[in-house]
């Protein structure tokens, strides 16, 4: 029994703008229904007490507390800028 139709495969190929012959579609197919046979394979196992988690590592967020600090004066950071005008950077026009 096939869990995932040849039309199915065509139909998520062109969702996905992906161009496929038959041969493919039909080895697209098989593969799938593969994956989704493997897949199944887990709700047989008993997770009766088992935490759901959304990762195997118990990560926590190393980045350093968000503070603010004393930053450069617009002065300094406009010293060595090739244009500027009105105390803001002088760019080169991109649009017309």
């Amino acid at each position: 029994m096939s869990r995932i139709s040849k039309e199915e495969v065509k139909h998520v190929a062109h969702l996905a703008r992906l161009s496929i012959n038959e041969e493919e579609a039909n080895t697209f197919t098989k593969q799938l229904d593969d994956i989704i046979a493997y897949a199944e394979q887990l709700n047989e196992l008993d997770t009766e007490g088992v935490e759901p988690t959304t990762h195997v590592l118990n990560l926590q967020n190393v980045m350093r507390k968000d503070e603010p600090l004393e930053w450069i004066k617009k002065e300094d950071a406009l010293k060595n800028a090739p244009d500027q005008q009105d105390g803001q950077f002088k760019v080169p026009s991109i649009l017309e």
